[in-house]
């Protein structure tokens, strides 16, 4: 079982968490925006959303108001 602490090593020898927080059906607003913010406090770095969810704005909200660094958060987007 992994951790979100457990990464991924890609070919360019940068370390991927290899558990991401997924966005998927999560509605656009205060509620994409409070499930991403309780992601990264409790520990995830590693965020998945996509165009199609419609979310990507509240998700990137989250993620700058955290004021984790950005080089410390993967976001997959599709």
């Amino acid at each position: 079982m992994s951790t979100l602490t457990d990464t991924f090593t890609l070919s360019n020898g940068i370390k991927i968490p290899k558990v991401g927080f997924g966005t998927w059906q999560v509605p656009e607003g205060q509620t994409t925006y409070n499930a991403v913010t309780n992601a990264l406090n409790e520990g995830y770095r590693h965020i998945d959303t996509a165009l199609a969810y419609g979310n990507e704005e509240s998700a990137g909200k989250a993620i700058r108001d955290s004021k984790i660094d950005r080089k410390n958060i993967f976001v997959t987007s599709k």
